[in-house]
């Protein structure tokens, strides 16, 4: 079994220290460290605890929250980036899905959702709250509208790539991406990192609005392509 390493980053030190109790319990979680959002010596704990998933509450930081999230992924850029957070304000929403943030989870939510949620932003899902989601898919279209280059961003992705992306826009997730393009699941993740890389993004929902932007549809089905040692 494959253990996360989980850093939290939030200012309410108490409730922090009660939800790191209940996650303590979780066989696949170990919690690594937690520090508030002010802590001179934050970047200090991302290096040192080598966290792969980082949850940080973004309600104190208000306009700064999109430059305190990409300032954790230039610390750490293999590790997710979570929004655990007890706001609900779009602005803060897409500042963070533009910064890269996989996922916005509520603070009212329980320790079983939570936890499904950084499981599957370990795959590399993405997931924000229903009632956010809609804007930030909007907001992030319009940034590539206004990139003003359509087709261009899609022509730097090889064929594999494409498919996989074309099945991202499709809702799938890597298991199941993995499954149809007859690829492992790491090859998935590798593909992925190579998109958002090619095109500019920091994140999957930024890929799949500027995937849209450019015309990619989910009706495009990927077909499998297969190699010499069945690896895409």
């Amino acid at each position: 079994m494959d253990v996360l390493r989980l850093l939290m980053v939030d200012d309410h030190q108490m409730l922090t220290e009660a939800l790191a109790a209940r996650l303590s319990g979780v066989p696949d979680l170990w919690i690594v460290g937690h520090c508030a959002t002010a802590d001179r010596q934050l970047g200090e704990v991302v290096v040192s605890t080598r966290p792969d998933l980082i949850t940080v509450d973004v309600e104190p930081l208000g306009t700064s929250t999109g430059r305190v999230i990409e300032r954790l992924r230039e610390l750490r850029p293999s590790a997710a980036v979570v929004v655990l957070s007890g706001v609900r304000d779009v602005g803060q929403a897409v500042d963070a899905a533009r910064a890269g943030a996989a996922a916005w989870v509520p603070k009212e939510s329980t320790v079983e959702e939570l936890t499904t949620v950084l499981r599957g932003v370990a795959q590399g899902h993405a997931w924000f709250p229903p009632d956010l989601l809609g804007a930030v898919l909007r907001e992030l279209r319009e940034d590539a509208e206004r990139a003003g280059d359509r087709g261009g961003p899609l022509e730097a992705l090889s064929d594999r790539e494409r498919d996989v992306l074309t099945s991202m826009v499709a809702g799938k997730r890597g298991a199941q991406i993995a499954a149809e393009l007859a690829i492992s699941t790491e090859t998935v993740r590798t593909h992925i990192r190579s998109i958002l890389a090619k095109l500019h993004v920091h994140s999957q929902l930024e890929a799949i609005s500027v995937a849209g932007a450019a015309g990619l549809r989910a009706e495009d089905v990927a077909v499998p392509r297969q190699n010499g040692n069945g690896a895409g």
